[in-house]
């Protein structure tokens, strides 16, 4: 067999490096929860229990291999079966399970109980972002990645959270039990963060309960574990754990946005301002499949800069943001955006990247659309 030392000698610098910058745990972390502290107490029981097993039947292996061994002259025993002998190894291994099984109960009834909870959020998934609904509040919003393209591309350095970065995150107290019910509008997902012990499909057509209690106010990040479509690694969860006090005012203030933005729907907007709010809206919900520059990535993210859709009919560009396009790609925005959002973004795709169509599409447009579908 050939060998190339040139080829190691050259990997030599990249392991060191690896070796230098690489994080090396080797067990789990508690948690911030007193359920992700039991899960870790649990984990810790049932490996100190192996590390107990293994020194006991390897060091009577070892000891019995090195005692009796031929060079000692020692003779094997000859006896057929030892009736004392099979109860031991049926009794000593159903004493130890049944040890691990009590704590490993006790922590399961644990994490599913999400009775008796103080707040309920429901958690829904959408390629690739999550939507949050306070439960009975009013309050509801959408979460999208905002690491910027050039450190995804490679054309810049990446941050302390590369990929672990939102917009909005979700903003919860602390001390308090919440209850998530964990769905999804279109593919599965999975909604994980370890730090709260907490992970939970996001199924289409189901409802999954989860639940927490933060003890400490900080940030707790995760992403969805389901491998989801393209971008799949671009959907993380970002938790904002924050005092009794700050949560309280968060949802004051949270409230009082949503009431301007219902009002917003009956404002006379200029073609201006709706290509401003359009432009962030696209940036956000629509650049990853079809690019900032309108250029998409045919053949499976069309562009929008010239084609029929965004210069043709204002009704047919309306319906397939709105309804979306079955067997493709392009999800429907209609559950996703509010009609000044939509209506923002449709302007925005007929009067941007040299389209100039000069039309607009206000939000009375989208609801007299909505009325019609019904």
């Amino acid at each position: 067999m050939t060998r190339h030392p040139r080829v190691w000698m050259g990997l030599l610098p990249c392991l060191a490096s690896a070796s230098a910058h690489a994080s090396w745990t080797v067990n789990m972390a508690p948690g911030a929860t007193e359920v992700s502290r039991s899960v870790f107490d649990l984990h810790m029981t049932i490996f100190w229990i192996c590390v107990v097993i293994g020194v006991l039947v390897f060091g009577a292996m070892f000891w019995s291999m090195f005692m009796h061994r031929r060079s000692k002259g020692r003779q094997p025993a000859h006896f057929h079966e030892s009736t004392t002998v099979e109860i031991l190894w049926t009794v000593v291994p159903l004493l130890i399970l049944v040890l691990m099984a009590i704590p490993a109960t006790r922590t399961l009834i644990d994490i599913y109980d999400s009775s008796e909870s103080e707040l309920d959020i429901q958690v829904t998934g959408y390629q690739w972002k999550w939507h949050y609904k306070y439960l009975g509040q009013d309050v509801e919003f959408f979460s999208n990645l905002t690491t910027p393209r050039a450190q995804i591309n490679n054309q810049a350095a990446k941050g302390e959270h590369y990929l672990l970065e939102v917009d909005e995150p979700l903003v919860v107290p602390v001390g308090t039990k919440v209850r998530f019910l964990i769905t999804a509008a279109d593919v599965i997902h999975s909604w994980w963060v370890p730090a709260l012990a907490v992970k939970k499909d996001a199924i289409p057509g189901f409802v999954n309960e989860s639940w927490t209690r933060i003890d400490e106010p900080g940030i707790y990040r995760g992403q969805c574990t389901e491998l989801c479509g393209k971008d799949h690694g671009f959907m993380p969860v970002v938790v904002d754990a924050r005092s009794q006090e700050d949560f309280a005012a968060w949802l004051a203030e949270r409230k009082a946005i949503a009431a301007a933005e219902r009002e917003l729907t009956s404002k006379e907007w200029t073609l201006e301002e709706l290509m401003a709010r359009g432009e962030k809206v696209y940036n956000t919900a629509c650049a990853a499949c079809h690019q900032a520059s309108g250029e998409g990535l045919p053949p499976m993210f069309p562009a929008l800069k010239g084609s029929a859709i965004a210069t043709g009919p204002t009704r047919e560009h309306i319906h397939i943001v709105v309804e979306g396009k079955p067997g493709t790609a392009m999800a429907a925005f209609g559950r996703q955006l509010s009609e000044v959002d939509l209506a923002a973004i449709i302007t925005y795709e007929r009067n941007a990247w040299g389209n100039n169509v000069g039309d607009m599409v206000t939000p009375k447009d989208i609801l007299d659309f909505n009325k019609a579908q019904e």
